[in-house]
Order: structure tokens, then C-alpha cells, then sequence
């Protein structure tokens, strides 16, 4: 039998609930999450100072298939980049973009990657 779609998506949810109240005793400001772009998805979109944050959130249950963060590759950085471009032109964000990665394994515990490109 192949993966529980419903389970993935749950481990996802949690996974981002996680990273959203992590980021926050950070002090970033959460301003919205799963916003959907044509070639892609934004996980979490954030403010840190005056910086506009796009957080790709990666969870796993095990580090069966690797880690979550070396998840996410060349691919996902470019759907990343052009969910961005939209999400700049949507929300008429003009200041700088960056991204960060949380990620997430089989202990629970949140790991932030900044600049992670």
C-alpha cells in the first residue's frame, strides 16, 4: 500500500502550525499562509523587521527519505521564486523578498534555514 494522502496532508498542517508559532517566538510577524500561485505554493508569508519572508515548511515523520531540509531542491527553488513573483504583483510588495525554510523532522523540533538558496 502506497502513502496516506489525508495523513501527509495532516503532517503538513501540523507541520506548519509548528513553524508559524516557532517563527513567531522569533519574532516574526505571520501574515498569512498557504497561498497558492500558479506554479506553486507559499507555506507561510511573514515579516522579520522590514523584510518580506517566504517560508517553505518541510516536515517528516522519518529521515527515511533524507531530511525535510534536503527536500527542497532546485525545483522547488524555482517554483518558489515564481510563486514569489506573483505574490509580489498581487500584493504590490515592493521591498526586498526573502526566503527561509523550517524544517521539521521525526523529533519534532523546528530548525530555521535563512537564505537557504
Amino acid at each position: 500500500m502506497g502513502p496516506d494522502p489525508r495523513g501527509a496532508r495532516e503532517l503538513g498542517r501540523r507541520g506548519e502550525r509548528l513553524a508559524a508559532d516557532y517563527l513567531r517566538r522569533r519574532g516574526y510577524r505571520v501574515l498569512g499562509a498557504g497561498f497558492l500561485a500558479r506554479r506553486g505554493e507559499i507555506d507561510l508569508v511573514c515579516r522579520h523587521g522590514d523584510r518580506l519572508v517566504l517560508v517553505e515548511v518541510k516536515t517528516r515523520s522519518s529521515g527515511a527519505f533524507g531530511t525535510s531540509s534536503e527536500s527542497v531542491g532546485g525545483r522547488k527553488r524555482r517554483a518558489l521564486n515564481a510563486a514569489a513573483a506573483e505574490y509580489r504583483a498581487l500584493a504590490g510588495w515592493r521591498g526586498p523578498i526573502d526566503f527561509a525554510v523550517v524544517a521539521i523532522d521525526g523529533d519534532g523540533q523546528p530548525e530555521l534555514i535563512e537564505d537557504p538558496f
